[in-house]
């Protein structure tokens, strides 16, 4: 069992490394030895569980889509909308999260290895689609273009804000970006029960880590 977490920790050390250096240099600047030094393994170590940069990139990609932190609501479209600001609220403090966002907006990385938008557009599509079914959706709302244009609109959200030194924190803008979305999406006795605030994901992920025993 020892040995088995050894594997494990030593996988999440390479991924993490591995998205810091995606993350900061692109797919194509990023190289194996800058992913070593910044890891603190030996190539032998790395390759054990990642044959190559590509598969490195695959493997940081794979874990993309996770949905932490939402937890089931009496709205549906209140957990579309976690979904959407606790991404914003990890994003910057999780790397393998920043790193898959870079590699999907990197043109040769993404012909090489795709993009895991699909995925989230698909979640979000079910979530609304769920919504508009309990009537929480206004009903010209198609639930897959809302999720498309609302994942396309959160990617750009969180590239132009990177880029600017000024910027206000992401979750902020998502928080914005929501406020512009949901008169045109939700029914107005819902919208006036969803919170849409910069402080909510950390609340709920404060409250789904209090739920997990310790080791």
């Amino acid at each position: 069992m020892a040995r088995q977490d050894r594997a494990i920790r030593t996988r999440r050390i390479c991924l993490e490394a591995a998205a810091e250096i995606f993350d900061e240099c692109g797919y194509e600047g990023a190289s194996i030895a800058a992913i070593l030094e910044r890891a603190g393994l030996t190539r032998g170590a790395l390759y054990f569980h990642f044959s190559s940069k590509e598969e490195l990139a695959r493997g940081v990609l794979a874990e993309a889509v996770t949905a932490e932190g939402v937890m089931p609501q009496p709205l549906k479209l209140q957990e579309w909308v976690d979904t959407a600001l606790l991404l914003a609220h990890r994003l910057p403090r999780e790397p393998v999260l920043s790193a898959s966002i870079r590699l999907s907006a990197d043109p040769r990385a993404r012909g090489l290895l795709g993009t895991r938008w699909p995925d989230w557009i698909a979640l979000g599509r079910d979530l609304i689609a769920e919504a508009k079914a309990r009537g929480e959706v206004m009903p010209h709302v198609d639930p897959l273009v809302a999720s498309r244009v609302t994942v396309a609109s959160w990617t750009g959200v969180q590239l132009v804000s990177g880029s600017q030194p000024d910027a206000p924190a992401l979750v902020d803008d998502i928080v914005a970006l929501f406020a512009l979305l949901l008169p045109g999406i939700a029914v107005p006795a819902v919208l006036a029960r969803l919170e849409v605030s910069a402080d909510r994901p950390a609340r709920l992920l404060a409250q789904v880590r209090a739920a997990v025993p310790a080791d």
